[in-house]
């Protein structure tokens, strides 16, 4: 019978399989965006719908206009880091960064990452200054708790560093850029892709109020 520490150690290889399928979303953003699309759908139906004289045509094309803008606020901005390459998906755009691009990843008042010179935002990882402040006083709270008194306020606890959820998404995925930048899969350029499906819409939505108010 195998023993716990018999038991073959995972390889670096099984290590990075799980985190083939990490995805980074904010699952405050998504709840915000749902709550605000069931709103102004009730709203702009209803206009729409009983609506009077050129009513229906402002909600319909507030709709249009609105819309695309909340998803891509909200629902859509996230990231995807695997072994060869990082996804991140903004509001606008999608960016793909193989990992031996990426320069540097770092969260300062935002979740930013860094290649071939040209910052980018990572929009789904949203830095909470609030947060922070929290982990740091629980980490000075564990050290005071302490009864041996060999904490330190600022040491790691039981080998990890009370980290606000942001900064320890940033950690991760500096760990896997570091790790993964040589392998020949995770080598290329960085290829950006404008989410048209958004803006397109949303464009049209903008014209058509513009185009109704004038009108009249």
């Amino acid at each position: 019978m195998t023993t716990p520490d018999d038991a073959p150690k995972p390889s670096d290889d099984q290590r990075e399989a799980a985190y083939a399928e990490r995805c980074y979303r904010s699952p405050a953003a998504i709840g915000a965006g749902v709550l605000l699309l069931a709103l102004g759908g009730w709203l702009g139906i209803d206009a729409a719908v009983r609506g009077s004289g050129r009513t229906p045509w402002l909600a319909v094309a507030g709709l249009l206009f609105v819309v695309p803008l909340v998803v891509a606020y909200t629902v859509r901005p996230a990231v995807w880091a695997g072994q060869d390459r990082i996804r991140v998906r903004n509001p606008f755009r999608t960016i793909v960064l193989p990992w031996a691009a990426v320069e540097s990843v770092r969260a300062g008042y935002s979740s930013e990452i860094f290649a071939g010179g040209t910052k980018y935002q990572m929009w789904s990882i949203p830095v909470s200054l609030r947060a922070r402040k929290q982990a740091a006083r629980r980490q000075v709270r564990a050290s005071l708790d302490d009864s041996s008194q060999q904490t330190s306020p600022h040491a790691p606890l039981g080998g990890k560093p009370l980290r606000s959820p942001a900064d320890q998404a940033i950690d991760e995925i500096r760990e896997l850029s570091e790790r993964n930048a040589s392998r020949e899969g995770a080598q290329g350029a960085p290829h950006v892709k404008w989410a048209y499906e958004i803006i397109a819409p949303a464009v049209v939505g903008f014209v058509a109020l513009v185009v109704i108010y004038l009108v009249g």
